[in-house]
């Protein structure tokens, strides 16, 4: 009996709770804009392609190329379309704090998730993305619209538990997030012997590999060797970020553009897969 009865109170609350004559217009807005910013972010990602003003190299493309640009294999943005989505789709809910809470969950996580990256862009690869700061300013303005339109009618509402445990719960997802982006629970596979091999003879050889720490062509280029990695004849040229000082050896072969290889005393630039580095380094990759 007890059960029924919560129901029905339930039911009649739902019943008197006041409705929206309208779409949350403004919501509306800026999540459709957050979703085009999303959707051509994703799409030239995936045709892997650089985005407008994004030239290989830059501060942008660092961002845009680091770790932090997919998330479960699938491109960060394509993560932030869904949010602005979810948000367009919000904004068509009439029942009064039905609509502000679902609002308001959704732009918060959006926020402090935002918040996180952009920290990372800044702290960790001292570079900015203009389209990433764009999409910060946007889930910003989506969430200061939500606190904003809070209903005036919250009768039983309670800012303080509410808060709390919706801070808690962001936290530790966007905790757990990070370690997935550093790799904490990747496993470690041993590496391929071919590469190996292939990597040693490169070292044996004297050909050398620069490249920068937050150069995502870079990584790139190690990922191809998985585990053997370490073994390449790699030389760090600028570790404290795309504006900080550039070794002195990378100065002196004027490197200028990463990765750089250096096979027989010439000179090649961009990615190379193994079986370009076999032939031009004369290596039988069996």
């Amino acid at each position: 009996m007890a059960k029924v009865a919560r129901k029905k109170r339930a039911y009649g609350q739902a019943a008197k709770e006041p409705l929206r004559s309208a779409p949350n217009w403004p919501l509306l807005a800026i999540a459709a804009a957050g979703m085009a910013l999303t959707a051509y972010l994703t799409v030239a990602a995936w045709r892997g392609e650089a985005v407008a003003g994004c030239a290989v190299g830059s501060v942008c493309d660092v961002v845009l190329g680091s770790q932090w640009a997919k998330l479960f294999g699938l491109p960060t943005s394509l993560w932030g379309f869904f949010t602005y989505a979810a948000l367009a789709a919000i904004a068509f809910i009439k029942r009064a704090r039905l609509h502000w809470k679902a609002a308001f969950l959704v732009a918060f996580f959006g926020m402090l998730y935002s918040a996180y990256l952009t920290s990372i862009s800044l702290l960790v690869l001292h570079a900015a993305c203009p389209y990433c700061l764009t999409s910060f300013a946007l889930v910003a303005a989506i969430f200061a619209l939500t606190i904003f339109q809070r209903p005036a009618d919250m009768s039983g509402f309670s800012w303080t538990p509410w808060i709390v445990t919706t801070l808690a719960g962001a936290a530790v997802v966007i905790v757990l997030l990070h370690l997935n982006y550093t790799g904490v629970f990747e496993t470690t596979s041993s590496a391929d012997p071919k590469l190996a091999a292939l990597a040693d003879h490169l070292t044996a050889m004297n050909a050398k590999f620069y490249g920068a720490s937050w150069c995502p062509h870079c990584k790139e280029q190690k990922r191809i060797f998985g585990a053997a990695a370490d073994r390449l004849p790699y030389v760090e040229c600028s570790a404290e970020g795309p504006r900080g000082p550039e070794n002195p050896v990378c100065h002196q072969m004027q490197i200028v553009s990463y990765p750089t290889w250096i096979i027989n005393g010439r000179r090649y630039e961009g990615v190379l897969g193994p079986e370009e580095l076999s032939r031009l380094s004369g290596f039988t990759l069996r």
